[in-house]
């Protein structure tokens, strides 16, 4: 069978109209019905996201993690999810109310929303169109404006510092994120993620512009706020960040949304640049786009655990440094190199990998030198320093 997810659909819209209803009225209860559907697998799936990630992480940090609760520890999650339903929400006074309790609510859905244009097999998807990067963009915009009403709202002060980060971090490192975001788009000749995905099937994109993938892959980090540049929350600065005066299910909800978000990563990553579900045998066999698909996901998303588990967390000015002196230089010159090598390579005849590829190694023996010379230059200042620093040590102890 060719298209088994769009006879699942047409047998459930002749249910539907077998009870009587008219064609548009069954095929929007069909739609809700599937984004619902998708919806509570996905958040869901952060149970056993979660338990994962801390079992994970105990082993790379010689520990057991989880391992009372259920075999393994698998219901760990569970209990912790009854704790934080049965437990009060607590208002703090002088809070706005309604922007208080909205806040969580739009940094998850901002999560969800974005599953909306992702790719899961052929045929399967939940809205084709054909500006999903732009979609992307703008739907995870929704969860930093999520973040900074939280802190803004809170009447509290470290709250509020925390949402100021926010404007510094995520806002910032949003600018290498869309550019990297370009290279695929050009390489695809489309913004929709499915003409992305088939435009990987002889190749994918990661050995086209590995460089944009790694950009990708660190401002995606950057933006959901995880270590090492969880600074947002930052405890030995800001106690808890913005969400320091949320309780019960509200302040569970920022964490869904965290791990959820960091999943999300690894499924926009194993869509962009690394083919999303094009696999052996997907042609004859539809059904096997989703298990690629979800490998490819969760191969990612183990290196997000790994980075959480192994790089301290890093200040803040080294973070906007790293972003503003180093990132978006890099992004930029990576989607000029990008576009002119692909371009040649067409009209030329090269090999598109070899061409794509020299491009991104002078991008590298560039970056490579500029950091050689930076590493000099304070050195140098260093030097100069203790120089002026020695004299007047000397006249002084004279």
């Amino acid at each position: 069978m060719s298209d088994p997810f769009g006879a699942i659909g047409g047998w459930l819209m002749g249910l539907l109209q077998s009870l009587g209803l008219e064609a548009g009225p069954a095929r929007f209860i069909l739609q809700f019905a599937a984004a619902g559907f998708l919806a509570t697998i996905l958040l869901l799936s952060t149970l056993f996201t979660i338990w994962a990630e801390r079992k994970i992480i105990a082993r790379m940090q010689d520990r057991l993690g989880p391992n009372r609760v259920g075999p393994f520890g698998m219901l760990q999650s569970v209990a912790d999810l009854v704790k934080l339903v049965t437990k009060e929400v607590i208002i703090p006074a002088g809070a706005d109310k309604l922007v208080y309790m909205i806040a969580p609510l739009l940094v998850v859905t901002s999560v969800v929303a974005i599953w909306a244009v992702v790719p899961l097999a052929p045929k399967l998807i939940g809205s084709d169109v054909n500006v999903s990067v732009l979609y992307i963009i703008s739907v995870g915009s929704i969860g930093t404006l999520g973040i900074m009403l939280a802190g803004m709202s809170s009447n509290n002060k470290y709250a509020l510092l925390g949402a100021f980060r926010t404007v510094a971090q995520m806002l910032s490192y949003a600018v290498p994120m869309i550019l990297s975001l370009l290279v695929p788009t050009l390489l695809a000749g489309s913004m929709g993620t499915v003409a992305i995905v088939e435009q990987q099937r002889a190749v994918p994109f990661f050995l086209l512009a590995p460089l944009a993938a790694v950009i990708f892959f660190i401002s995606s980090l950057t933006e959901v706020g995880r270590a090492p540049f969880d600074l947002a929350e930052a405890e030995s600065e800001l106690v808890a960040g913005f969400h320091i005066e949320y309780s019960g299910l509200s302040f569970g909800m920022f964490f869904v949304a965290e791990f959820l978000h960091a999943f999300t990563i690894g499924a926009l990553t194993a869509t962009l640049f690394l083919g999303g579900w094009q696999g052996p045998g997907v042609e004859q066999f539809p059904l096997l786009g989703l298990p690629y698909f979800l490998l490819k996901t969760l191969a990612v998303y183990f290196l997000l655990i790994w980075a959480r588990a192994t790089f301290p967390r890093v200040r803040i000015d080294q973070l906007n440094s790293l972003n503003w002196k180093f990132l978006t230089p890099l992004a930029l010159a990576v989607l000029v190199v990008s576009a002119v090598t692909d371009k040649l390579a067409s009209e030329l005849g090269w090999n598109r990998i070899l061409a794509n590829l020299a491009g991104e190694g002078v991008i590298v023996v560039g970056a490579l030198m500029g950091l050689w010379a930076y590493a000099r230059s304070l050195r140098r200042r260093q030097e100069s320093l203790r120089a002026q620093v020695t004299p007047s040590r000397a006249t002084g102890a004279s």
